[in-house]
Parts: structure tokens; sequence; C-alpha cells
């Protein structure tokens, strides 16, 4: 039975995949991350779980031996919030994807799935709300989100040199902003689908029916539902696409319009006002998957209102449970 690695199993998206290969694959799982074992968002004990600093190569050896693939899906990221203010932080990522590569090289690991982003596409391509959709040739020429978007850029080239001269199989995916159940949903590392969400109930709950969204309400984004995002990886893993490919719904709406989802689902409506100085990123930006459809007949189709009902539901239920 092969051995396959998860790096940040202990996020929202590591969690997902752990999940799904082992309940789809049947393959022994070692999962890893930074993160104490109690603060993972999903632990299998079925799964070989190991608490480890990516960042330190000698903990990238120790997690790639034996295993035949590697998905790395462990950064030092979150929403907007974060990654305005941790751009150090956010490049840090950089030792994570550079060591497991040059581990995953030594121990003969066969295929290397790496998670890059949307902020690595150029800036002055996201300045229209009305964004026709990002295609993967527009991250050059280069100017990619400060910080976390240029160490994403920076690792996909490590990716296709590793592959192209050494022979390692790897595989690139750009997600466009994903969400779902077990995902972060407050502590500033959270992202709009789950921040508005939390809100939206606290402001339920409360009886104030106010809300503070980030910006004019008018920058536009696509989310991709979770159970989307964890089928195109392994897609894209075991396909023969070899350039960096968009992973993302093309369902854009603006911000304004996502809390407008989000009231619906909650049966409220709030009194809104817009914090112009928030950090907020790009204005508009959108997923081109005429890519992904040629060489997969297929894209992320999940509803964004059928995901943000689980997602919503899943939080609600977080926030009672917390407050006991």
């Amino acid at each position: 039975m092969k051995k396959v690695l998860v790096a940040g199993a202990g996020g929202f998206i590591g969690g997902h995949m752990v999940e799904t290969l082992k309940r789809r694959t049947g393959c022994t799982v070692r999962a890893v991350d930074i993160k104490p074992l109690d603060e993972w968002h999903q632990v299998f004990p079925d799964a070989e779980n190991l608490v480890l600093d990516l960042r330190v190569k000698e903990n990238c050896v120790r997690a790639a031996d034996g295993c035949v693939e590697v998905f790395n899906l462990a950064a030092d990221m979150g929403g907007m919030g974060f990654i305005e203010t941790h751009k150090a932080d956010c490049m840090l990522s950089v030792l994570i994807n550079t060591h497991m590569l040059m581990a995953s090289r030594d121990h003969g690991v066969e295929r290397y799935f790496y998670s890059s982003s949307a902020c690595v596409y150029n800036g002055e391509k996201q300045a229209d709300p009305d964004n026709p959709g990002l295609k993967e040739s527009d991250a050059y020429p280069a100017m990619a989100e400060d910080g976390y978007g240029w160490e994403k850029l920076f690792s996909e080239r490590m990716c296709r040199h590793f592959r192209e001269d050494y022979g390692l199989v790897t595989r690139v995916a750009r997600f466009h902003n994903v969400y779902g159940p077990h995902g972060t949903y407050d502590g500033g590392r959270e992202k709009a689908p789950a921040a508005i969400c939390r809100k939206v109930i606290e402001a339920k709950r409360g009886g104030r029916h106010e809300i503070v969204i980030w910006g004019d309400g008018r920058q536009t984004r696509s989310f991709m539902y979770i159970d989307d995002c964890v089928k195109g990886i392994l897609d894209i893993m075991y396909s023969n696409i070899l350039e960096p490919i968009n992973l993302g719904s093309s369902e854009m709406v603006s911000i304004s319009r996502l809390v407008d989802i989000v009231e619906e689902i909650a049966g409220v409506r709030l009194n809104r006002s817009y914090d112009l100085g928030a950090p907020k990123g790009v204005r508009g930006r959108n997923s081109d998957n005429t890519l992904i459809k040629q060489y997969l007949n297929w894209e992320p189709s999940i509803p964004l209102r059928t995901g943000m009902k689980k997602t919503y539901d899943w939080i609600s239920a977080q926030m009672a449970s917390n407050r006991g």
C-alpha cells in the first residue's frame, strides 16, 4: 500500500485532503502540520499524524521518507487581513516548498503537488470589478500580490525546474478562494465567506442587526467550495498537465452580493457600513476555466448559494457550541 504525505494536514484544505485520501484511495496517509495536534482543523486517528515545522529541511526529509506522493498544502497564510500585514511571514513559506522539493527528489518521490494561488496574477489585470476571468498566461509579466503572491510565483518556478532538471513529476494548481466547513472563521486568518458568515451570525444573535464590510462592497471574487477543490487537486495530480493551472469557480460575485446570500440564508437583513481603510485586495478577480475544461472536461461547479448554506450551518453550530 502506497504512502502519501499531506503537508499542511492540520489546515482547512489539508484536513479535507486527508479525509478524502483515506476514504477514496485507502492509501496510508502521513499527515504533517506545524500546529499542535489539538489545533488541527480535523484529525484522523488512522493517519500517521506528525507535528513538524516544514520550514526546517531536516523535518522535510523526515516527512517525505517512504512516501511515493506528496501533496504540499503547507503555508503560513490567511485572508487579506493577514497577508497584507504579514508579508515576510508569507514569504518564508518558500522554505517549505524548497526543502520539500529537495527531500522529495532525494527520497525518490514519484509525484508532487504544489498549491499555488490566484495571488500570483498581475495586479494590473485585476483593477476592474467586471473582471472577465484571469487566464494562466496573465501571471506574466509578473506583478504578483506583494509577499504572499511572489512566494507562490517563485515556488511555481521551483516546481517547474525540479521537474525539468531532476525528473520529479510536479503538478501546480492556482487556488481561487476556497471555502467550506472545517475552516477558520475568526482570529484574523479567516477569508471573506467565513468572516461574513460569522459577522451575520453574531449580528443575528446579538440583536444588533448591523454589519461592517471591508471596502466598498463592490470588489468582486469567485469562491470555490472545498469539495470541488479536493476533486480538482486529485484530478490535476494524476493528469498530464505540466503548467500551473487555475482551480477555481467562475461564478463571480461582489462582496455585497456575498453578504446578500448569507443574509438570505440567515433570514435577516442588516444595516451595512463600509470600512474603506480595511484590507480589501484587488478590485476584481475571477477564474478563467478554459484550460481546465480542455484538459479535464470539468470545472468547479458547486453553486455558491449551496456551498455557503453548508458553510453557514457549520459555523453556526461551532459558534453555538463554543458559546456553551
